[in-house]
């Protein structure tokens, strides 16, 4: 089996365009072969909200982000965060524990921190 791939996006996409260039670094890594997961922390869930506002390179996100609903691409946000932010039910999204978050990222066979 071929190693997954994790795709830790805490950049703030409301002040960084290096949220939205993760995300289109991740959807890349998803045409191989390696199992991919992309995990949200801060405020990077924001890019997958129902209304994302004043996200930078937002026009070019939106681009993208149809593929990852068309895909099921799986999100992965902590505990709470549906209750913070009103997460798109388009996107396959999984709120994990912080421990279920450290297991993901230190079981996986390659990880991309932005």
């Amino acid at each position: 089996m071929p190693p997954s791939v994790v795709v830790v996006i805490r950049e703030d996409p409301q002040k960084s365009h290096r949220a939205v260039e993760a995300l289109r670094i991740a959807l890349g890594l998803s045409t191989g072969e390696n199992p991919l997961s992309v995990i949200l922390l801060g405020q990077a869930p924001l890019m997958i909200s129902e209304d994302p506002e004043d996200i930078i390179d937002g026009e070019i996100m939106e681009k993208y982000l149809p593929s990852f609903k068309h895909l099921k691409i799986p999100f992965s946000v902590p505990f709470g965060t549906r209750a913070q932010f009103a997460l798109d039910p388009e996107f396959d999204v999984k709120e994990l524990s912080e421990e279920a978050i450290r297991s993901t990222i230190s079981g996986s066979g390659r990880i991309l921190v932005f």
